[in-house]
């Protein structure tokens, strides 16, 4: 038995084309493109996520959600990222005090799941897009139950978060999935 996610090719090509992301928002505004790019493409649904070094930008991995095409459930675009950042680095725990401190970049708050994996991940800061209803609204999927404290406890845990980076440019990637008709999963629900 073996399991294995990957990323669709157009991907990989365009990770080699991304030049150096110093700033925040220009980290946040490739994630928002390959979250683009992977309705495009019909690879997956609206999201996306990147791995970086927080204080060089140098970009580790870049994961965009593979559920459907993939049948894996868990294949959603944090998991993806933090899982590649992870076999890159050959470390589980990517705040390990041997390494730089690193960066989740993710086009909206992570689901219920990907929380989690955010939180054992190692990471040291989440930067999103948005954290409020709207993503659900827009779409109709279902982002699962977060603690209601859920910022506070990633900072308990040493994670600093930065809500609201191109909000208004991730929103407009979500109605354009809507718009598509594409598949809306949420468990048992289609």
């Amino acid at each position: 038995m073996e399991f294995s996610v990957t990323l669709p090719g157009w991907a990989q090509d365009e990770i080699q084309k991304l030049p150096h992301l110093e700033t925040i928002e220009d980290r946040m505004r490739a994630v928002i493109r390959f979250s683009q790019l992977n309705i495009e493409h019909d690879t997956g649904g609206p999201f996306a996520a990147g791995v970086f070094e927080e204080e060089s930008g140098k970009l580790i991995s870049m994961g965009v959600n593979r559920v459907v095409p993939m049948s894996c459930s868990s294949a959603h675009a944090e998991v993806v990222a933090l899982s590649l950042a992870q076999k890159s680095l050959k470390s589980f725990d990517l705040g390990s005090v041997d390494m730089p401190e690193h960066q989740l970049v993710v086009n909206w708050r992570p689901c219920a799941m990907c929380y989690g994996a955010t939180v054992w991940s190692g990471i040291r800061a989440l930067v999103i897009a948005g954290s409020d209803g709207q993503l659900e609204e827009i779409t109709g999927f279902d982002e699962g139950p977060i603690h209601p404290k859920w910022k506070e406890e990633l900072i308990a845990r040493g994670i600093s978060i930065q809500d609201d980076v191109l909000k208004d440019e991730a929103c407009e990637v979500f109605r354009l999935f809507r718009d598509s008709g594409k598949l809306v999963y949420n468990g048992r629900q289609g």
